[in-house]
């Protein structure tokens, strides 16, 4: 396992997915459920991202050969793309410690597996990661990182009440700043290979 292919694609999965900033959402949502509920909910909604992502590594690269678009026009709307996910963390208003209106029904694909864990960011991400990758190794090391991530974001989510506590609301909104301009800045160094790939 090439560690340095790895190390990248975590770090990215990481900021992209945000598994803290997901489990605090998970935890406002899931409020008054018992630990049985939530494990269900959040083992379904990391179960139907991975699969998501998977079947997007694998196949996104030829959908979009099949369409006639080539990587280079994907990394700058790529980019487009994640810097946009990247404003709304620095720029967004941080979430209440109860919210007014309690979903109803099940949470797991709407919103925790998409958009959050596998929404259009994470899967721009996937495709020019995989596309990045050298072999069948490298694409393995980028998946391999994304489903640790996805594990990741699943313990947080069953230890959210715990961590809440530990960060509290200043915490969450540093953190979730602090990824956003990590974002910003991957979403940039996108968009700037994919400008010098389209004037070569």
């Amino acid at each position: 396992m090439n560690l340095t292919v790895f190390l990248n694609a975590f770090t990215s999965y990481f900021v992209i997915i945000d598994p803290i900033g997901a489990a605090l959402l998970f935890y406002s949502l899931t409020l008054g459920r018992t630990f049985q509920q939530r494990l269900k909910l959040i083992g379904k909604s990391v179960i139907i991202a991975a699969i998501i992502i998977l079947l997007f590594g694998w196949l996104g690269e030829r959908l979009l050969t099949t369409l006639g678009i080539s990587m280079d026009a994907l990394r700058v709307a790529g980019g487009i793309l994640l810097f946009n996910t990247a404003f709304r963390m620095i720029t967004s208003a941080p979430l209440p410690d109860k919210p007014t209106e309690r979903p109803v029904g099940d949470i797991s694909v709407y919103p925790m597996a998409i958009p959050l864990m596998a929404g259009p960011g994470t899967l721009t991400l996937t495709v020019l990661l995989m596309a990045d990758a050298t072999g069948i190794g490298g694409q393995a090391t980028v998946l391999l990182a994304a489903m640790l991530v996805l594990l990741i974001t699943l313990t947080l989510a069953l230890l959210a009440t715990h961590i809440r506590k530990l960060i509290g609301k200043t915490g969450d909104e540093i953190i979730q700043r602090l990824l956003g301009v990590i974002l910003a800045a991957l979403a940039i160094q996108f968009v700037a290979n994919g400008v010098i790939g389209l004037m070569l």
